[in-house]
Parts: structure tokens; sequence; C-alpha cells
């Protein structure tokens, strides 16, 4: 009881102020993927610039009234009497496909079943929601299936089942985001949250309790929001976590500092002020949907990285449509089926490949539609040569044996990447597969 009574009186203010900079995500593995190229690469434009010409802005009113739904989702696991409500089937999915399913390691070599079954111990989900406490990520993290950072493959000899397609990879968490801790591993180094994203297990000294005095002090009204990718928070020299594009901190009361959650005893939430940065490097949420904004952060977003479930610090394909209309105050959920829920939808499925065409460039709008096809979705950038442009991170292109013919990264192409493949599938190619435009 003194312990937590002195934890109570702590101050919640920390007084030195971090900073962020410019910097670079750390190289992984995932920087080694073999990347390959397709002729759209080479003979459309792939500046964003280019495509932003074709903007038709948002009103300013309704993107305000898209940001403060935004706030209100965002902030929502910190609601009195919030409850997961994902049904249960979809919580623990993982439980049977682990048991089932031969899973293989980073070394490519089978996971016994016993080390599955000490996870899925330690995991105790039948003690879901049983903390029921409010928590905050205090560095970018990711968010796992299982209480394990060993990575699961089906098949590390296929290049559409091995590396990086980890399937314990749920997603991954910005610092600063508030959470609903469901409960502790039994061990008690990781923690099951619930983001407003996304759900999953992540380390425990990863995020910090807070309480309504900290709630109320982080809950300004006012944030700023990252345009720039891979920045760096930092405490003097030192580093505290790497800052991906559309992070969000809280501009204090007072107008001068912007705010970050820290650990401190206990794993109490501190507040950090931070020095606030260049426009260059962040600005007012949500930013201006304007022609130049919408290039700047599109063009932060071109040439990285496949990485499933944002692994290794990059992102999948969901990973960079959230992220990009997130900076313009538009909330998107973590996968591709329930992004293909938000905004307003026009079916394509079915049509023949011109028809569908010509539909996309009648109805979608430049930077503010999404193209979705159950497992994949893209942003529309407009036209080129009374073509449909799109960005895109893609893995690859199905051929006809049933591999894929591997890009690997962020890309700028048509929605026939790849027709110039003597070997590629007909049925599987991007257009013929389209099924639905959702424009906000």
């Amino acid at each position: 009881m003194f312990r937590m009574m002195m934890l109570l009186l702590l101050p919640l203010w920390l007084m030195a102020a971090w900073h962020l900079e410019p910097g670079h995500r750390p190289r992984s593995a995932i920087d080694r993927l073999h990347f390959k190229s397709v002729r759209d690469m080479k003979t459309i434009p792939q500046n964003p610039a280019y495509y932003a010409r074709q903007l038709k802005p948002i009103p300013r009113s309704r993107q305000l009234s898209y940001d403060r739904e935004y706030n209100r989702i965002y902030f929502s696991p910190w609601e009195s009497g919030y409850r997961i409500k994902e049904p249960k089937e979809e919580l623990l999915w993982v439980i049977p496909f682990a048991r089932k399913k031969k899973i293989y390691n980073a070394r490519k070599r089978l996971i016994p079943p016993r080390v599955i079954e000490g996870w899925i111990r330690n995991a105790q989900m039948e003690k879901l929601g049983t903390v029921g406490a409010r928590a905050i990520s205090v560095r970018h993290t990711d968010l796992r299936a299982l209480p394990t950072r060993t990575p699961a493959y089906r098949d590390p000899w296929k290049n559409t089942e091995g590396f990086p397609f980890d399937y314990f990879q749920n997603s991954e968490l910005h610092p600063d985001v508030p959470l609903y801790l469901s409960h502790y591993s039994r061990d008690g180094r990781w923690a099951f949250v619930q983001a407003a994203h996304a759900n999953g297990w992540v380390p425990a000294k990863d995020i910090a309790l807070v309480n309504d005095r900290f709630v109320r002090a982080f809950k300004t009204g006012r944030y700023f929001v990252t345009t720039r990718d891979n920045l760096w928070l930092k405490n003097g020299k030192k580093r505290i976590t790497l800052v991906k594009l559309s992070t969000i901190f809280p501009m204090d009361r007072s107008g001068r500092w912007l705010l970050a959650a820290s650990r401190g005893p206990g794993g109490r939430a501190l507040l950090q002020r931070i020095t606030p940065p260049s426009r260059k490097l962040a600005d007012l949420k949500p930013l201006r949907f304007t022609p130049r904004n919408v290039a700047k952060v599109a063009r932060q977003l071109y040439g990285e990285p496949y990485g499933w479930g944002g692994k290794m610090m990059t992102r999948d394909c969901s990973a960079t449509t959230r992220d990009f209309l997130g900076v313009f105050g538009i909330f998107l959920k973590r996968n591709s089926a329930k992004q293909a829920k938000a905004g307003r939808a026009l079916k394509i499925r079915g049509l023949p490949k011109a028809r569908k065409k010509a539909v996309i460039l009648a109805k979608a709008k430049p930077f503010r539609s999404l193209l979705y096809v159950p497992g994949h979705i893209t942003l529309y950038l407009g036209r080129y040569r009374n073509e449909p442009v799109i960005m895109h991170t893609y893995w690859g292109i199905r051929l006809k044996d049933w591999s894929k013919y591997p890009l690997c990264r962020t890309i700028i192409t048509t929605t026939e990447p790849g027709r110039e493949l003597p070997d590629i599938r007909e049925k599987s190619k991007l257009i013929n597969t389209l099924q639905q435009i959702i424009t906000f």
C-alpha cells in the first residue's frame, strides 16, 4: 500500500526536453530481399507529384470531421468500461493454427509441439480482460500473435510462405499509442493489448500504465503528426525510439512543447517534453489535403521494402495505406479486409477488364481512393495515358507455376503490373482480381 501511495505522488512530468531528428530505419534481413522490377516502373512516372496535379482537395470541413472521428477511435481504448470487441475466435485463431500446421523458425527448423504448447500456456488467454487497465506504448514495437519473438513460417523454402511472412506478426505500434491492457503472460514479460487498429502481444517493457491524470494531460485536443518517415526520438545523443510516418504527438496546452510517454517507476507512464520539430518533419494534424502535401507524404513511402505486419520496422500493403491516410486525419484498421469496410465502397468485382478500368478512372479519386482485392489493398494515384495508376506495397506477381515474381517493396504501377511477363497467370492479374473502390 505504501509503495502504491508513493507511486501516486511521483511527478507526472520529467523536465528534460527530447527532440526529433531525421534518420534511417535500422537495416535488417528485409533489406537483403531479392527485388525485381517490371516495365511499369520504367515507363510511367514514379514521382507521386506527377499525379498530385490531378487531385481534388477534400473540403476542409469534411477533413476535420474525419479527423474528429479518427481521434475518437484512436483514444477509445482509454474509455471507461472499454472491452475488446473482436469475436473470441478472431482473438484465438493462432492457437488452432499453431497446433495443426507445421511451422518453422528463422533457421528453417520445425518448431516442436512442446515449444508451441509452452507459448500457448504462457499466453493464458482464459484470463482475457482480467487486468483491464489503460496503457500507452513508449516505443516502436511489434504486436505478436503469441508472446514470443520467434517467427512462424509455413514453408521457408517458398517465396510466398517463408521470410518475411511471419504468421505470428499481427502488426506494429508507433510510440504514444493509447492501449487497453487485457492481461499479462504467465511469466509477466508480455502484455496482451488492444490498440484502436489492432491487438496482440507486446513486451511489457514497451508499454506503461496510465491514470486519469495522465490521460487529462495527454488528450490536449491539438496533435502533431509526423510527415517524414524514419525519424529518431532522442534525449541528447541517446536514441529513444524510431518514429515512423503518421506517429501522433500531443501539443501541450501551453503550445510550447510536444509530448511523449516514457516508462517510469513501477511501469507507470510519465510525460516527456519534446522540442517542436521543423514543419518539414511534423505538422498539425490533420495535414491539409493539398497536391504538395500528398506528394510529399507519398514520396516518404515510395521504395520501402515489404514487411509483413510491419516486420522489422517496414510496412505491408495495409500499413502503407493506413499511414498515408492517417496523416490527413483518416483512420484505418490494420488489415486490408477491415480497410475495405471503411469509406464509401463501390463494387467492381466481375466487370470485364476494360470496363473495370473505365469505372476506376471515372469514380476513383486520386490519393483518396483505395482499390481492394482480398489480401491486398492499393492507393489510387490517378491516370497516365488513360490507364489507372496505383501506389502499393506489393510482394509480387503470381506466375503460372503459382510462385511469385518478387517486387517486395512500395512501387507505382498500372493495375496490370508485369503484364509483359510471358509466364504471368492471367486470372491472377491485379486488374482481374480487384473487387472494390473505397473512397473518402
